[in-house]
């Protein structure tokens, strides 16, 4: 079902990581349909950048790109600075970026440890204390929003989940957790709210393999209790939510958009 356009985000900035593919793609068009002023972070592809930034402006969005390594700290310095620049302020961060270098424990190279952690754990670190820094340098505009800024972490369900073959990713979606939580907890006297969304199978090109063909799909789904593989809509649909005044009074959690994942499935019948 395609989401509909309102304007619960009028004239916030949004910077959303990784936006020109799956999940922060949808989140950024999602974002920019609701009134957000988006920057689209990317790090390759420069031509499917290009049909993000396309497809917002198609329906009068206001949007950017910027092409930053979240992972490294001077240019996710830049791109804030940027996008201050350019809008004024930032309302909004999604950390979105993150990838996957899958090898099993005895096999895995410190270099695939270490990318993982670098881009889905500090990154996030990053990217969550130059918004902060912003948030607390404008305060609260009562004609924008009701919150001083909004952090949406993407994390997973293997935050709690274990999954063997891929330490370095659950750790560091498991390290995602409790960064959330610590920061929302430290700065929410400022009014400013942090919150995570946990996703379970969607349908993206990170996990393509997984659902691509009749096979691998119904194997997947015997793991969702809702019999269906997720959409980037799903999460989109969220996000928008979370980082909206109708969750004004929501801080600190992780909503888990899964289909029932973390419910373990595999429990339905007894065990």
């Amino acid at each position: 079902m395609e989401p509909k356009c309102y304007d619960r985000l009028k004239g916030q900035p949004a910077i959303v990581t990784g936006a020109n593919s799956g999940i922060g793609k949808a989140v950024a068009v999602q974002l920019a349909k609701e009134g957000a002023k988006v920057v689209v972070n990317y790090i390759g592809n420069e031509e499917a950048t290009k049909e993000v930034i396309s497809e917002i402006r198609d329906f009068g969005g206001e949007v950017m790109a910027y092409k930053a390594d979240v992972s490294k700290e001077e240019e996710v310095v830049a791109m804030f600075r940027k996008t201050i620049e350019t809008y004024g302020t930032v309302h909004i961060l999604v950390n979105n970026a993150g990838i996957q270098k899958d090898a099993a424990i005895d096999e895995m190279s410190l270099e695939e440890w270490q990318k993982v952690i670098n881009v889905n754990l500090t990154g996030q670190f990053l990217c969550s204390r130059e918004a902060i820094k912003e948030f607390k340098r404008r305060g609260i505009d009562e004609h924008i929003s009701n919150s001083a800024g909004k952090i949406i972490c993407m994390s997973s369900v293997h935050d709690v989940i274990p999954w063997a073959g891929h330490a370095n990713y659950a750790a560091s979606k498991g390290g995602i957790m409790l960064l959330m939580k610590s920061m929302a907890q430290e700065v929410a006297p400022e009014k400013i709210r942090i919150n995570s969304i946990g996703p379970g199978a969607i349908k993206t090109p990170i996990n393509e393999s997984a659902w691509s063909t009749t096979e691998a799909e119904q194997k997947l789904l015997k793991l969702i209790p809702q019999n269906r593989v997720g959409e980037p809509a799903d999460i989109a649909r969220a996000a928008v939510w979370l980082v909206s005044d109708e969750s004004e009074y929501v801080n600190g959690v992780t909503l888990y958009v899964d289909g029932g994942m973390t419910l373990y499935p595999g429990f339905a019948t007894g065990g």
